[in-house]
């Protein structure tokens, strides 16, 4: 009888209201409605929901923990395999992973996995419960490169194994992506991320901010002057990728990079903050993956009437469906079948519309994608202010010309193998800086594997 029960809907706010403000669009459930939706889960016999799940979060356990109303419990279930779970509730691609592997959503709606995680994760908190409790000091040290979601994840990992732990960020703030890339109203950065933070802290991991490797010490120095005895580089892909398009110097025209850590990091997007960024009353953001609406949403949000510009259909859109939903409520404009040729200059130097031209989709390319092919004479400019490239983003290879014995990829990866062993003894490496841009809980998961490579490497040691 549990599959007839439909899927509890989530509270929002309401898309006229919230297109104006940085609070967060989702409000999550209450226990009893969380209790209701778990209540819909089947506890198959093989979950494929867990096998789906980059970090291999015990789903049915928790959930059934959800629908008994013994939330502390459901949270200690998580807290087994995820260090970020009011995180991962709000910003994982469920659709594609958990939810998409629910045995529900063959014939109807799948379990709603990550808005019951997200409620666990708030519901721990709001109650002042520790989901885990802090392993005693000691043991070998093991740095961490980078503050993001691999880091955090290995971090955890090995703090739980007793290892002395420090994570070194080269911005002046925590998080990486989760703090700079992700804006207010999907992942609230005071209310979540500094929670998650404050938990991983309280494993006994160390966090040492406006520390860059490769300029202020090296891998080199950690491992042979201050004695850490392995390395893991999480440090992320956040060096943009431009068109190559005439007029991308012009003012006006940001990476969705910059765009992003200014609004988030540094806060433009508040009043009270000195940090001025350019938007003006048109806005066209270039691409159609998670970034691209993350970028799109925050300029409308900034008083911009905003367009997305995406040269395939909204079929091959690969941002979520919930992002794409959320974005189209809100009145973004959908250019699609659209490619930029030119962004076009006043006498100033500033942007002043982007000329594109017309697409059809054509013959399928490698990846089974159909390659958008140009309409001969379809010419046409979109009038703008700014635009905003969201094209993806390469490791920065920065960490790898610094330390020797480091192979990289063609694209700047690092070369590691599945565990997350790079080709220098000692030094593991996992997440975007290793696969070039992807979603956090993949982060996560390649954190996790690179943390049991790290255990097994030491113990053998």
């Amino acid at each position: 009888m549990a599959n007839r029960i439909p899927r509890v809907p989530v509270r929002e706010q309401d898309p006229k209201v919230r297109a104006h403000n940085f609070d967060e669009v989702c409000y999550g459930y209450n226990k009893e409605e969380a209790m209701l939706e778990a209540s819909r889960c089947l506890h198959c016999k093989n979950p494929r929901c867990v096998t789906a799940c980059p970090v291999g979060v015990k789903i049915p356990d928790f959930i059934e923990l959800v629908a008994a109303g013994d939330i502390a419990g459901a949270a200690a279930k998580i807290a087994e395999d995820s260090s970020l779970p009011a995180v991962c509730g709000r910003v994982c691609p469920q659709e594609t992973q958990c939810e998409g592997s629910c045995v529900l959503g063959v014939k109807g709606e799948p379990v709603s996995i990550g808005k019951l995680e997200r409620f666990v994760a708030d519901w721990t908190f709001a109650q002042g419960d520790k989901a885990v409790e802090a392993p005693k000091a000691g043991g070998k040290k093991v740095a961490i490169i980078g503050s993001g979601p691999a880091g955090l994840a290995c971090a955890s990992d090995l703090a739980k194994a007793g290892y002395d732990v420090t994570i070194f960020e080269a911005l002046h703030k925590a998080g990486g992506v989760l703090e700079y890339g992700i804006p207010e109203f999907r992942l609230p950065k005071e209310k979540v991320l500094k929670r998650e933070l404050d938990a991983v802290r309280a494993l006994g991991v160390k966090i040492e901010t406006d520390v860059i490797i490769g300029r202020t010490v090296t891998i080199d120095s950690l491992m042979d002057d201050e004695g850490f005895e392995a390395v893991f580089v999480g440090t992320g892909a956040g060096l943009p990728k431009f068109m190559g398009i005439p007029g991308e110097n012009l003012n006006g025209v940001f990476s969705a990079n910059e765009f992003l850590t200014r609004n988030n990091l540094m806060k433009a997007f508040r009043e009270d903050y000195r940090t001025p960024i350019h938007a003006g009353s048109k806005v066209c953001v270039v691409g159609g993956g998670n970034v691209a609406m993350d970028a799109a949403r925050t300029a409308l949000r900034l008083g911009a009437d905003t367009t997305i510009v995406y040269r395939r259909t909204e079929v091959e859109l690969p941002a979520r469906k919930e992002e794409v939903h959320h974005a189209k409520e809100e009145g973004i404009d959908f250019q699609m079948l659209t490619n930029p040729v030119e962004i076009l200059g006043d006498e100033r130097g500033w942007v002043r519309a982007l000329k594109c031209v017309r697409m059809e989709l054509g013959e399928p390319d490698e990846s089974g994608r159909r390659s958008p092919v140009v309409i001969p004479g379809s010419e046409f400019e979109i009038p703008t202010e700014t635009v905003i490239m969201a094209l993806g983003t390469s490791p920065n290879p920065l960490i790898a010309r610094t330390t020797p014995g480091l192979e990289t990829t063609r694209r700047g990866g690092l070369v590691a193998d599945e565990a997350g062993a790079t080709t220098r003894p000692g030094v593991f490496a996992g997440g975007d800086a290793v696969t070039g841009a992807a979603t956090v809980i993949l982060a996560m998961g390649a954190g996790r594997r690179a943390a049991a490579a790290i255990d097994a490497y030491l113990r053998k040691k």
